[in-house]
């Protein structure tokens, strides 16, 4: 076992550069996770749409809704599927 000897100064700017990193990556953290939030699997967005999974990959294939592929799994995003419903939104004539 070594013991290495370093200035208190160097200690302290050690320690400050760590605290540093630290919060850079909570922050990161924070954004991946608020960033998967945003994305639904198959089964939301059939839910939410109030469709089956054979109307969802006619989705997929017509390029309807978008979608991304994650170790074959498939994710939309909610701002997607959002944009779906709205531009699908007929509103009731009087």
């Amino acid at each position: 076992m070594e013991v290495i000897c370093i200035k208190k100064s160097g200690f302290v700017e050690l320690v400050s550069r760590i605290d540093c990193l630290a919060r850079i990556l909570r922050k990161k953290e924070h954004i991946k996770r608020k960033d998967l939030e945003e994305w639904l699997d198959s089964q939301e967005v059939c839910h939410i749409l109030n469709v089956g999974k054979r109307t969802l990959q006619y989705y997929r294939n017509r390029r309807i809704l978008p979608y991304s592929k994650i170790d074959g799994k498939i994710y939309y995003r909610a701002e997607d599927v959002e944009k779906l419903i709205q531009s699908s939104y007929q509103p009731l004539k009087a």
